[in-house]
């Protein structure tokens, strides 16, 4: 370890690039909230200390072929350095110096033309001068510019970090954006905001105060690792302030880590190394893909290790440990293992791969034993392959609209993702990355697994682990062809048997059981308690919908259970019914039977506005409106409008008749039977009627 020291001694005649193995920028708003509060509380003349900073020197032989930098390598002694700890830190204060240096051009104060705008001066230091410093610097006389600070130009971040966070021209195509695209550009305009909220006549001031801190007042404690083998193990085990490194990033970290490991040629090395970086960026742009909702990195990696490994409920527990530790440990690329006995043809030697000869065999000799890595080149590539086209599965899985799936496949993708998925996604993205599998064959499954997840997790007790592993295995003999949809598919149908009586009717008993334990005939929640009571009555409204024969939804799933400050479900019949228009019909049953007709199913509506929520406690006739009005049943969803021309009237009777119709919506929908309608007056909590 050496002495502390500030950004402006870190960064003389230093080049620093963020390696391939790395991820991108992952900190957000708590963690650059924080920076930005340690600055702002850092009183004047005191230092904050920002952490370790791990450097690796370049070799010469890697930093030869950047064409943009051996200028300033060779000419002005710039010593260029990867970022193995610390780049999220380092990254937070150059986007930071880059705001400051963009809105002190902007200041009022900087009256020089506009061409000469950025020789304005903070702290006695001209603006250019702050970005040659820390941004760039070109070559004199020449439009080369060698960039102080930012990835390697195979890294998706690359041309963002130029063009968007750096305002620089570029004719190269920024590429998609990924979520680390978008925390970068998120950091930026953090700190622009926070510099507009200074007060005008303040600004100048406030920033010359910012980049003194940020440049002589955070210290760093600064670390050159000197073997490469170090690099690699230091980065498994180094961990960003607030920003734990995922199994995903240091899973990549291990891959290409074994790369530098094989006995193999440079360009083979390379290869691997490329392919492993390139599956990554695919990776990281897809479970970024829908910034709206990014996906997780590591239920991503399990996933995936589920389908392309057999999955065991022991290693299940700690997958990272499997793939760092046994499949894709070092010592399965240097321990060496015979591929055949003699090779005594020197044609037949030279067809090997090179990673699969012992560097001492000499293949003019023969007899000879030739050797090869207990984990190939190839199945490194193969993995990195494999991961990379799961992931766009993966994304579609959670984003079927944003695909090119029929309209019926991302029909029930969205269902499955409504009413939760649980540990079925393994099994759905095997089932899109198996290209033998019909778009036909993929509704099938999804239907059935739907219908599954209905049965035995929402209208029954089942732990939510029920038969996991079994499935999880089915995910990976579906992935490598040993099954086909149709044996998954009558084995989910096989494992439903214990909702079902053995003449094969549906064993209302059980049912019973379960609704009288979580929906309490006369407790204040009932049905209206029910986990599953959004999504049963959204496939109802669903069903309405595409008998309308129109093009337009009237509730849509997002505000249906995401507007928590909105009533989206209404009792018909009031919870509280003090109203006399309630007491003339309903007024002869006890404080249980009420509560029972409030919360039974028949009694719940969904409803497509908010305002409708405001009829609430109103007289039926109130809230059935008109149609001539604008508020009421008539102008609301597909299911508040069958309420209203069917029934002009809000009954028991009328109570206990729509609820058989949602129970015949039930055993239609999901392919079961209810039993008589004596059974189902039962399973409503209306017997006493």
């Amino acid at each position: 370890m050496q002495q502390l020291t500030n950004l402006k001694t870190v960064f003389k005649n230093k080049l620093f690039r963020i390696p391939d193995y790395q991820r991108g920028y992952a900190w957000k708003l708590r963690q650059y909230t924080d920076f930005w509060e340690d600055i702002i509380s850092l009183e004047e003349g005191k230092n904050h200390y920002t952490g370790v900073l791990s450097l690796e020197e370049v070799d010469k032989s890697y930093w030869q072929h950047w064409d943009d930098d051996k200028w300033i390598i060779e000419n002005k002694g710039y010593v260029p350095y990867f970022i193995v700890d610390g780049q999220q830190r380092l990254t937070t204060c150059i986007i930071l110096i880059q705001a400051i240096i963009e809105e002190a051009i902007l200041l009022p104060e900087n009256t020089l033309p506009e061409d000469k705008k950025e020789e304005f001066e903070l702290c006695d230091t001209k603006t250019s001068e702050i970005r040659r410093e820390f941004i760039f610097n070109q070559r004199t006389g020449s439009i080369v510019r060698s960039y102080i600070f930012g990835y390697e130009k195979d890294n998706p971040s690359y041309e963002f970090l130029k063009t968007r966070i750096f305002q620089e021209e570029s004719t190269s195509d920024l590429g998609q954006e990924t979520l680390y695209t978008q925390n970068l550009e998120n950091a930026k305009t953090f700190f622009k905001e926070n510099i507009r909220a200074f007060k005008p006549e303040e600004r100048k001031k406030k920033l010359e105060e910012l980049y003194k801190k940020v440049t002589l007042h955070l210290l760093f404690n600064e670390y050159i690792i000197q073997n490469d083998v170090d690099v690699f193990v230091a980065f498994e085990t180094m961990n960003n302030r607030g920003k734990k490194l995922s199994d995903l990033e240091l899973l990549k970290n291990r891959l290409i880590y074994l790369s530098t490991l094989y006995r193999v040629d440079d360009t083979e090395k390379a290869a691997l190394r490329k392919k492993v970086n390139e599956s990554w960026g695919i990776i990281y742009n897809k479970l970024g893909g829908n910034k709206f909702n990014p996906l997780s990195d590591d239920d991503f990696l399990k996933a995936h290790w589920i389908m392309y490994f057999k999955y065991s409920r022991k290693t299940g527990e700690d997958y990272i440990h499997f793939l760092l530790d046994e499949h894709f440990s070092p010592k399965k690329v240097l321990e060496q293992v015979p591929i055949t006995s003699t090779i005594n043809d020197t044609k037949e030697v030279k067809d090997i791969k090179e990673d699969e000869i012992d560097e001492d065999d000499n293949v003019n000799d023969a007899p000879k034993q030739v050797t090869k890595s207990k984990l190939t080149v190839q199945e490194i590539a193969d993995y990195s392959k494999s991961i990379h086209e799961a992931s766009t599965h993966w994304f579609v899985s959670f984003n079927p609209i944003m695909s090119d799936l029929t309209a019926d496949e991302q029909y029930w993708l969205d269902c499955l993702n409504r009413i939760g998925i649980g540990y079925f996604r393994p099994l759905v993205m095997s089932s899109m990355a198996n290209k033998d599998i019909t778009s036909q064959q993929r509704i099938e499954l999804f239907r059935n697994i739907e219908r599954f997840i209905f049965l035995a997790f929402r209208v029954s007790q089942l732990r939510g682990n029920y038969r996991s592993s079994e499935f999880y295995n089915a995910s990976h003999d579906l992935y490598d062809g040993s099954t086909d949809v149709s044996s998954i598919i009558k084995a989910i149908q096989e494992r439903l048997d214990f909702v079902y009586n053995d003449d094969g009717t549906f064993n209302t008993t059980r049912f019973y059981s379960f609704i009288t334990d979580k929906f309490k005939y006369g407790s204040k929640d009932g049905y209206y308690g029910w986990s599953a009571l959004r999504y049963f009555l959204y496939e109802y409204e669903y069903s309405l919908f595409s008998q309308s024969r129109t093009s337009t939804q009237k509730i849509h799933w997002d505000r249906f259970v995401n507007e928590k400050d909105t009533v989206s479900i209404e009792h018909i019949l009031p919870q509280n019914p003090d109203k006399p228009c309630w007491l003339s019909v309903f007024g002869t049953y006890s404080t249980t039977e009420m509560t029972a007709l409030s919360n039974t199913l028949g009694n719940l509506l969904a409803l497509s506005q908010p305002k409708n929520s405001s009829l609430q406690n109103y007289c039926y006739k109130d809230k059935r409106a008109d149609k001539n009005t604008q508020r009421g049943y008539f102008n609301g969803s597909y299911s508040e409008t069958r309420v209203a021309e069917i029934y002009p009237e809000w009954t028991p009777a009328t109570i206990k008749e729509r609820g058989l119709e949602l129970l015949a919506f039930m055993e239609k929908r999901w392919d079961i039977i209810l039993g008589s309608e004596t059974d189902k007056v039962k399973l409503l909590n209306l017997e006493f009627l």
